[in-house]
């Protein structure tokens, strides 16, 4: 009997690569899961799904999985995503985020995988002179986490030129939230992400938090970021997967809000879902921090036919409450 296809998720076992595999099985789809565990859980994978421990570049891991499964796609999450470490190592930036990558690619063409979905950045960006940011503005990484980003966009792009091969590419910023129902979410101790240290100060894991500047050129002097739920960003995936078996062209596109919220409007939503009014200090600004990061998301609504459920914050900021409540919990 021939096994049917399956996706193979990289990174499946991690905060957004868990959703993803939530949101395929949601979808009737079969997904296979690759993870180091490095900053993934083993118990974010569901029962019942392949998973292989292991580099999503290392060559045995790969012929592991595609000898056992026959793989119709790929959604390649596996990567190194702290913009500060990736300043101060950033050959390790490059070995995992490119030169992974590259092998991943060429295992792709090699064994007749006809799509890939990259998880990218809006970090390909660097500073842009136009907010929302288009696709079509220049890219201009600020550091290597950008940079090495950014050349697998180039391989894709030169891979769908020599191959039948096509690729979708999704750039987003801040991604936050949990499922809706509870199986999963943020699980690291240690994020930076704002949301995620704001419901961690709220649940008094934290003694307050920190802001880094209040004197910027926006509507209360804070940054402005723009913030997309994790499922959200998982169905975005699935609908450039759609696109792509639909035979439609590679693509490349933003996930967001494309509307944005300032720290100091964040933090009020966590402190008010939450009922806890945590400690805020006031510190300089940060080196390197733009006033407004917020990116259009006009082709992912009408080319890939992408609509958010979840865009308020304040839906946001509960799914992240209670899923920090869950891990409480569970220690």
């Amino acid at each position: 009997m021939t096994e049917p296809s399956h996706i193979l998720v990289t990174g499946g076992a991690g905060y957004i690569g868990s959703h993803m595999t939530l949101a395929l099985l949601d979808a009737g789809e079969r997904p296979v899961v690759i993870d180091d565990l490095s900053t993934g859980f083993r118990s974010a994978i569901p029962d019942g799904v392949p998973f292989f421990e292991g580099n999503s570049g290392d060559p045995a891991v790969l012929g592991a999985v595609f000898d056992r499964y026959p793989i119709e796609a790929i959604i390649h999450f596996a990567a190194s995503i702290v913009v500060p470490d990736s300043v101060s190592q950033p050959l390790d930036y490059y070995a995992n985020n490119t030169v992974n990558a590259r092998a991943l690619i060429e295992c792709a063409v090699r064994r007749g995988v006809p799509h890939f979905v990259f998880s990218s950045t809006a970090a390909v960006y660097g500073e842009p002179a136009i907010v929302p940011i288009e696709e079509d503005q220049p890219t201009a990484p600020i550091n290597p986490y950008g940079r090495s980003k950014l050349m697998v966009e180039w391989m894709l792009q030169d891979t769908a030129q020599a191959y039948p091969f096509s690729y979708a590419a999704l750039r987003y910023f801040n991604v936050s939230g949990a499922d809706p129902h509870g199986r999963t979410g943020q699980s690291s101790r240690k994020a930076t992400h704002l949301i995620k240290v704001a419901v961690q100060a709220a649940t008094g894991q934290r003694d307050g938090m920190d802001v880094f500047g209040i004197d910027y050129p926006t509507r209360d002097g804070t940054c402005i970021r723009d913030y997309v739920h994790v499922s959200d960003l998982a169905q975005a995936h699935l609908d450039a997967l759609r696109h792509l078996r639909a035979g439609r062209p590679s693509i490349i596109c933003n996930v967001g809000d494309a509307r944005g919220h300032s720290v100091r409007e964040v933090i009020d939503v966590v402190k008010r879902v939450s009922g806890v009014d945590f400690e805020v200090r006031l510190r300089e600004r940060r080196p390197g921090d733009p006033a407004i990061l917020v990116a259009s998301n006009a082709r992912a609504r009408q080319v890939l036919g992408w609509t958010p459920r979840y865009g308020d914050l304040e839906t946001i900021v509960r799914h992240a409450l209670a899923w920090e409540q869950t891990l409480l919990q569970r220690r």
